[in-house]
C-alpha cells in the first residue's frame, strides 16, 4: 500500500480516538450530574469506544507493515484481531449495561435529572458519531480496511444508541423516570446486535472464510481467459485489507513457454478487475487441449519419451484409418534393441491415445552430435561439395545450387545446401521433388550421415 493511503487510514483512526475521547469525557461528567443511567450507560459505551478506537489506530499502523520472514503474509490479520477486541468490549458493556437497568427497575431507586445539559450532549454526540461513521466509513471502502469498516459500524450504532437515551430523557421530564433504566437497556440490545454482526464477521475473517460471491467472480475471470483449457483449483483468503488468491490452471501442452507465460499474466489481469490490490499466484500445468490436432498429439508424445521432436511428421488418412509416418532421432549411446524397443513403446502409446490408427512406421536416427563438436570442413571436402552439385543439377526441376556447407564430426558429415525451383511450384510438388533428391543424395553419398536442403523460389 503506497504512503498517502497509510498516512490516510491513520489520519482518519487517529480524528476517533480524539471523537471518543471528547465523547467519553462529556457524557461521563453529564450522566454523574443528572444521576441518568442511559447517559452512564452511553459514557461506558463511548469509553469503549475509545479503547475500540485506540485498538483500531494501534492495528492499522501494524497491518500495513510489509511482510517480513515471520510474517510472510503481512501483518493484515492485525485488522480482524483488533475488531475482535472491539466485540468482547462491546459484550463487556452490555453485560454492565443490563445489570444496573434490571437493578433500578426492581428497586426503584434511581432519581434522574434531565436538564440541558442531558440534552446537549446526546445532541452533540449524536453529530460526532454521524460525521464520524461517514468519514470511517468513506475510508474503509476506499482501501478495504476492515478494522476501520468495523469501527465505522461500531460508531455507527452509537447514533441509534444515543437517539434511544434521548427518547428516554423526554419522557424522564414528562414524570416516567423509569423509561431512562428502560432506555438503557434497549441501548444495550442494540449494543448486543452489532456486536453478533461485528463478531460473526471477525470469526468469519480469522477462519479465512472467503467474501460472499468473490469466489466465484474471481473463477469466472479466470475461466473467460484466452488460453485457460481448465480451472483446477482457486483458493481464495483475506489477510486485513489483501486479498490472497492461488490457481492452478490446465494450459495446452502445445503452447510455447511464452505464451504459456502471457495467458498467466492475463490471468493475474483478470483477478485485479474484480479484486484490486490481490497477491496473486497462478500455476499452470499442462494438458491436452480442445483444438490439439493428432499431429500435436504424436510430437508430444514423442517429446515425453525425453526425445526431440519429430521431423518429416505425416499423417494421411484413408478408409477412415490414420497411417502416420515420422522420424525420430535417438541417444548415439543406444543399441539397436534398446532403441526398437523405444520405438514400439512409442508407437502403443500412439494407439491408446488416437483411435483409428492403421500404421505407424517410425524411422529412428542416431541424435546429432552438439554443435560445438561439428567442425567446419567445407574446404576440405570441395570435391565432394562439386559432385552433390552436379546430382542435384541432373533433375532438371530444379534450377540451382547453392550455399553448400559441410560439417563434420569424424567419421560422419552433415551436409545442408539450398536448391532454388521455378515459382509456379506448390508446395506439395517441392515436397515431392526435394525428397526425390534426398533419396538420390543418400544413395550415392553413404559416407554423409544427414542431408538438410532448404528450397527457395528462383
Amino acid at each position: 500500500m503506497d504512503t498517502q493511503a497509510i498516512r490516510e487510514k491513520k489520519n482518519i483512526a487517529l480524528t476517533s480516538v480524539l471523537a471518543a475521547v471528547l465523547l467519553t469525557v462529556m457524557k461521563l461528567v453529564v450522566g454523574l450530574m443528572t444521576n441518568s443511567l442511559g447517559i452512564l450507560s452511553e459514557a461506558a459505551h463511548s469509553g469503549l469506544d475509545l479503547l475500540a478506537a485506540l485498538i483500531t489506530f494501534f492495528a492499522v499502523s501494524v497491518s500495513d507493515k510489509p511482510p517480513d520472514e515471520d510474517h510472510q503474509y503481512g501483518h493484515g490479520k492485525m485488522e480482524n484481531v483488533s475488531a475482535l477486541f472491539e466485540t468482547i468490549l462491546l459484550l463487556v458493556t452490555c453485560g454492565w449495561i443490563i445489570w444496573e437497568a434490571v437493578q433500578r427497575l426492581v428497586t426503584r431507586s434511581s432519581h434522574v435529572e434531565a436538564n440541558v445539559w442531558s440534552y446537549a450532549v446526546v445532541a452533540v454526540a449524536i453529530v460526532i458519531d454521524y460525521s464520524r461513521s461517514r468519514a470511517l466509513s468513506r475510508v474503509a471502502k476506499k482501501h478495504h480496511s476492515q478494522a476501520l469498516e468495523a469501527d465505522a459500524l461500531h460508531f455507527s450504532s452509537d447514533i441509534w444508541s444515543s437517539l434511544t437515551v434521548l427518547a428516554g430523557l423526554v419522557c424522564v421530564s414528562l414524570g416516567y423516570s423509569s423509561i431512562d433504566s428502560v432506555a438503557a437497556l434497549a441501548v444495550a440490545l442494540l449494543v448486543l446486535f452489532v456486536s453478533y454482526r461485528l463478531g460473526r464477521r471477525t470469526i468469519d475473517a480469522l477462519m479465512d472464510r472467503v467474501p460472499e460471491g468473490l469466489t466465484q467472480n474471481v473463477g469466472e475471470s479466470i475461466k473467460a481467459v484466452n488460453g485457460v483449457e481448465e480451472l483446477r483449483l482457486m483458493r481464495v483468503r483475506a489477510s486485513g485489507a489483501r486479498v490472497f488468491v492461488d490457481v492452478i490452471v490446465g494450459l495446452s501442452r502445445t503452447l510455447p513457454f511464452e505464451r504459456a507465460h502471457q495467458v498467466m499474466d492475463d490471468i493475474e489481469k483478470a483477478i485485479h478487475v474484480v479484486q484490486p490490490g490481490a497477491d496473486v499466484t497462478v500455476h499452470a500445468e499442462p494438458m491436452k487441449g480442445q483444438g490439439e490436432t493428432i499431429l500435436d498429439n504424436v510430437r508430444m508424445i514423442v517429446m515425453d519419451k525425453g526425445l526431440g521432436a519429430p521431423h518429416n511428421l505425416e499423417v494421411h488418412q484413408s478408409d477412415g484409418k490414420y497411417f502416420i509416418d515420422f522420424d525420430v532421432e535417438y541417444s548415439k549411446d543406444k543399441t539397436f534393441v534398446d532403441a526398437h524397443a523405444l520405438a514400439e513403446e512409442i508407437e502403443a502409446q500412439i494407439r491408446r491415445e488416437i483411435a483409428s490408427v492403421g500404421k505407424i512406421t517410425i524411422h529412428l536416427e542416431e541424435s546429432l552430435s552438439d554443435p560445438d563438436e561439428l567442425v567446419q570442413a567445407t574446404e576440405e571436402e570441395k570435391e565432394l561439395c562439386r559432385e552433390i552439385e552436379k546430382l542435384v543439377l541432373r533433375d532438371t526441376r530444379i534450377r540451382e545450387c547453392t550455399d553448400i556447407t559441410v560439417l563434420k564430426h569424424a567419421p560422419h558429415l552433415h551436409v545442408t545446401l539450398t536448391c532454388r525451383l521455378d515459382n509456379s511450384k506448390t508446395v506439395a510438388e517441392v515436397h515431392q521433388i526435394i525428397t526425390q533428391v534426398e533419396s538420390q543424395l543418400y544413395q550415392n553419398f553413404q559416407q554423409v550421415r544427414r542431408f538438410t536442403i532448404h528450397a527457395e523460389p528462383i
